[in-house]
Parts: C-alpha cells; structure tokens; sequence
C-alpha cells in the first residue's frame, strides 16, 4: 500500500517510479479522489460545527419566547444530520475507492534497480561453480532411469490432473531430506526461527501481503472463505500483523517448510513437463521484519542464506538482479538465484529474495515503536525462498546423474538418507 501523504507530496516522483514498470500515470486519479474525500469530510465537519451552534441556541429560543427563531433552530439542526450522515457516507465511499486504487498499484522499485520489460533485461550479478561436463547426453529429471520409479505423474494425473506428481521410494526420501537440510541450516546456523503455521487464511492475511484483490485467480479459494497459501510468506509476515512492537525487538527472522499451492493461471504451456511448475509444491520460505535502516543489509544476509544452501550441495548457480519489468507486485528490489540444470542446459530460478520496504506493513498495519519514543513506524518486510524444494530435488537429481540412470547424492545430505549416497539405475538407495 502507498501513503497517500508522500504522493500528495510529490505526484511526479511516484509517476515517474510507475513508469520503470511501465504504468501510465496514477497520480492524478488518485489525487482527485483523494480530494474529493478530504472536501466530504471538510464539509461534514463545518455541518457538524454549525449544528452544534444551533443545538446551543435552540434552548435559549425557547426559554425566550421566540417561536419562529426556535423552529428554525430545529429544523436548521435536522438539516444538518441529515447532511452530515451523507457526507460522512460519501466520505467512506470514497476512502473505499482510494484504498482500492492504492491497493492494485505495485510497489516502486529503488533506484538502484535496472530498467528493462522483462526477464531478458535483468542483470547478472555473479555466478558460483562451473557446469559439469559429461561425457554424455544429460537428461532431464523425469527422464532419468532410477527416477522414474519414483516419479509418477500418471497416477498424480488420475487422482488430481495435470501438474501434479506422485512420489514415492528414494525420491520421496531424496526430497524430504533436501526440505529438512534446509531447515537445519537456517535454524541453526543462520538464526531463523522455525515455525510451522497454517496453509488456510482469511482474506485480510492474503490482502496484507498483496496477493489480493489484485492476484486472486493465482491462488485456490476453499467454499467456505479460506486460501490455500501461494507461499509461507503469506503465513509469516502476517505474524505481526495489526501489530506494535518494540524496536529492540527487531529483526524478526522466520522460517518455515510448507505445502503452497498456485493455479498457474498464467502460465499456460509452459514447463509441462516434469516438475518444475506444479500447482501443489513445498518450499521453505525466510522471511524477516526490520527496522527500516536495516532492510538493505538484510535483504543481502538473506540473499546469502540462500546461496549457501546451493553451495553446500555443489549446485552451480548465477544470481541476477530483476528489472523493473520482472519484478512482482509487491517488491521494491528483487534478487533471482537460478540454479544450472544440465537437462535443459540452462539456469531456472529456484529463489527470489525481495524486499518490499513499508509496503506490506501499511497494508497489514505492522509496525514499531522508537526506542528514543515518539509515534510508531512501519517496519520493513523482505521474504525469499530458502530454497524451492521440489526445484532442488531437479537440481540435485540433475547435476548428479550418472550415464548408467543413476544418480550421485551431494554429501551435505548423506546424514539425512540414513548414509545413503546414491540412487541406483533400479531407483533404490545405495
């Protein structure tokens, strides 16, 4: 959500940071609106003074005699309820329309983001390990013998349809352990706390983070008013929702490992095949709440979180910075790690790291209180993959495999296969 007092204050910035993302300008509807509410609520308050006037006068025309001035008296303050309760209406009307306008208007990219229309524009920042070379032709993850077993989207077709997958044996295991490896790392070593929170919330809690109303059609709606969460971050952030909380409080640092679900509702043909874009997957997500001079170092902190899960498994990889094109909705800066999957002899994306600034935090009412005292401000919020786990279960079974349909396990996740460190051709754990 945008403060309309610093788009009041500076109409032409706020157009000119829309136009990076290629949107017209906004400023003049939203400031006609907004005036047309403040003049409704300028105009109720002088109704409401003059009725108090009247009220007091209409005593002492009374005790006085004066029947005409007493019957104008009452119906001039009749008058001016009925004025002030339209007013007050229209006030609300208004204030509704503006927070909807506000509400489908994205965030503004920092300065330091480039400019371009999409992924095509985004800029490399560096990049961590070298391809293997294979001494023969590198398949994709479906596509790899001792995967097939467990990978079956046949019966995942039957029970749910298109873009789900049943796993099951060395896989299922393989991606079980990647999701716990992950956990274990953050909590342990990069100081999130572990939370396990529920994949079913209200309206307000997708509206705070920006899933609504704007992006409805991506995500599941259940008959009875809940949503299945696109991502954790949904269920995280929120954690402080509606919230004041003591500066010396901050950061909030959180991690979860959960089911998320997405329609795909744009994503017609694309990635059909394998895994790589499901409508149900696991991720753990991080997600952290700052005191605003904090979030910049905060949104690099994570960015290493991250990178350091793909290091400790051997997954080469590049980091890029989005443009302001292919930045989502509610992200001021947004850094992308693609991982390299030989199968498609490219980089895919398997984390974004964003940071949204206030925000998510007006939206939700998050916010602090200075520790030197005075009013409370809104804090900033960033959320990033930690990684995608389906992601990098391709990532692992990718790079690892062997010419024989077998594939070679990264040895950071030895411990969690119960010493296992290989899938065998016939799909089994060796």
């Amino acid at each position: 959500m945008h403060d309309i007092r610093a788009i009041r204050e500076a109409p032409e910035a706020f157009d000119a940071a829309l136009a990076r993302r290629g949107l017209s300008a906004q400023s003049p509807a939203i400031l006609a609106l907004d005036e047309a509410r403040r003049a409704c609520i300028s105009w109720s308050e002088a109704a409401l003074a003059e009725r108090n006037a009247a009220s007091k006068e209409v005593g002492a025309a009374k005790a006085r005699g004066d029947d005409a001035e007493f019957e104008r008296l009452r119906a001039l303050v009749s008058e001016r309820k009925d004025e002030i309760a339209r007013l007050e209406d229209e006030a609300k009307e208004k204030d509704a329309a503006l927070r909807d306008l506000l509400a489908g208007i994205p965030n503004l990219p920092y300065d330091d983001v480039p400019d371009g229309a999409d992924e095509a524009d985004n800029v490399e920042l560096h990049r961590w390990g070298s391809p293997r070379a294979f001494d023969f032709a590198p398949k994709e993850h479906f596509e790899i013998t001792g995967i097939a077993p467990g990978m079956d989207f046949e019966t995942a077709a039957k029970l749910s349809g298109s873009r789900f997958v049943l796993m099951q044996g060395a896989v299922a295991r393989l991606h079980r352990a990647l999701a716990q490896f992950m956990l274990d790392v953050h909590t342990e070593e990069n100081g999130l706390t572990e939370v396990n929170g529920p994949v079913l919330v209200r309206d307000e809690t997708m509206y705070g983070t920006g899933q609504l109303p704007k992006f409805g059609e991506d995500s599941y709606a259940t008959t009875n008013g809940w949503w299945l969460i696109p991502t954790s971050e949904v269920s995280l952030t929120n954690i402080v929702a509606g919230e004041i909380v003591e500066e010396a409080a901050l950061p909030f640092r959180y991690t979860a490992h959960s089911l998320c679900f997405r329609s795909e509702a744009g994503s017609a043909g694309r990635d059909t095949a394998g895994m790589l874009r499901q409508h149900q997957f696991e991720k753990v997500e991080m997600v952290s709440i700052t005191h605003p001079d904090q979030s910049d170092d905060e949104q690099k902190r994570m960015l290493r979180c991250a990178e350091g899960i793909l290091e400790r498994l051997g997954i080469p990889y590049r980091t890029v910075v989005l443009c302001t094109g292919d930045m989502g909705f509610g992200a001021r800066r947004t850094y992308d790690i693609e991982a390299w999957l030989p199968g498609q002899n490219t980089y895919r994306e398997i984390s974004s790291v964003s940071t949204c600034g206030d925000f998510q935090a007006r939206r939700m009412n998050a916010r602090f209180r200075p520790e030197g005292g005075g009013k409370p401000e809104f804090v900033h919020t960033l959320n990033g993959s930690g990684l995608a786990v389906g992601r990098c279960l391709i990532a692992v079974l990718e790079n690892g495999q062997e010419a024989d349909g077998s594939v070679v396990l990264p040895q950071a996740l030895h411990p969690y296969m119960r010493g296992a460190s290989r899938i065998t051709p016939e799909g089994t754990l060796a």
